[in-house]
């Protein structure tokens, strides 16, 4: 990530229907609405400042304005909610207003100017606004099933059977049309269809996780693997002091991507010739499974990078 070069930095709270504006050094804020009008205005002032513009990750709120301000060849990047959050705290701020946050955003800015993404293209933000979607409509079955599972046990499964068959039924059937348009998506683009074989060829990762490392991690293949691994939060984080040495523990990075690491780490602890040697090893020593899954799920990280930095599909000797 390249550092700020810009003298003037813009930073936004995105609500569904406000852009708090705070701008530095100037101080100077602003009210806009969250609105192709307040969009406009935006472009028009960062234009002006010839400014970055910055603001957090809030589930797609700011996607539009995005593009946008991209789209106008203004610089922007989109920061981490959590590292906003602690460097609140490290400020000693404890009051919460969207006019606090957008200050906030702004001065981490300042003080991490390699801190955040660039706009991924519009075909892997498509990829992410399918696979959310996806990932939504699955969660909405797996609760179904539980539902199911504990009217079976109560004695009231039949009171309800058709009604749920035929939500079951409708969740299965757009799963399979989300899947549908994700399998197009990727193979209407030679980048990511190229990318997408290369990750399958790897023993444990199938489709959802090909995908969601695509849609999610962009800068596959274009950092280092300590770099993924903390991009996904599956690196190690020290917690010693002195003479103590506390135990390791991995947070932070791209939760709904670390979660999907998981399941394939699953998979390929018992399927890839490779992994399972080295999760069997783990398990030898007496490492709890949760460990031995954690540390699967941060080599395949690694293993997947280095193959789309080479652009070879996966062999056992290449580990």
């Amino acid at each position: 990530m390249d550092k700020v070069t810009q003298a003037t930095i813009i930073g936004i709270d995105v609500s569904r229907d406000w852009l708090d504006v705070h701008c530095l050094p100037s101080n100077q804020r602003r009210r806009l609405p969250n609105t192709d009008k307040g969009h406009e205005q935006l472009t028009e002032m960062a234009l002006f400042e010839r400014a970055l513009v910055c603001f957090e990750a809030t589930g797609g709120q700011e996607w539009r304005l995005w593009a946008a301000l991209d789209s106008a060849g203004i610089a922007t990047r989109q920061l981490p909610p959590a590292q906003i959050k602690a460097f609140a705290v490290s400020r000693g701020t404890r009051a919460k207003t969207d006019r606090i946050d957008a200050e906030l955003i702004a001065r981490f800015m300042v003080f991490r100017p390699d801190a955040g993404r660039d706009l991924p293209h519009e075909k892997i933000r498509l990829l992410r606004a399918l696979t959310s979607k996806r990932g939504q409509l699955v969660e909405t079955r797996k609760r179904l099933l539980a539902q199911i599972k504990a009217r079976g046990k109560l004695g009231s499964a039949d009171l309800f059977k058709a009604m749920d068959g035929e939500l079951k039924g409708l969740l299965d059937q757009q799963v399979a049309e989300l899947e549908m348009q994700i399998e197009q998506v990727i193979a209407a683009d030679e980048n990511l269809n190229a990318a997408a074989d290369i990750l399958r060829s790897v023993p444990g990762i199938g489709p959802v996780a090909s995908t969601m490392l695509i849609a999610e991690m962009p800068e596959l293949g274009l950092i280092n693997g300590e770099q993924a691994a903390a991009l996904t939060g599956l690196a190690p984080i020290a917690h010693d002091s002195g003479a103590m040495r506390g135990k390791r523990a991995i947070g932070g990075g791209r939760r709904l991507l670390r979660h999907v690491m998981f399941q394939a780490a699953l998979v390929a602890s018992h399927h890839n010739p490779v992994l399972k040697v080295f999760a069997d090893r783990l398990r030898a020593a007496g490492k709890p499974h949760k460990v031995v899954i954690t540390a699967v799920a941060r080599k395949l990280v690694t293993i997947v990078n280095a193959l789309v930095t080479s652009g070879q599909n996966w062999h056992p000797q290449l580990d």
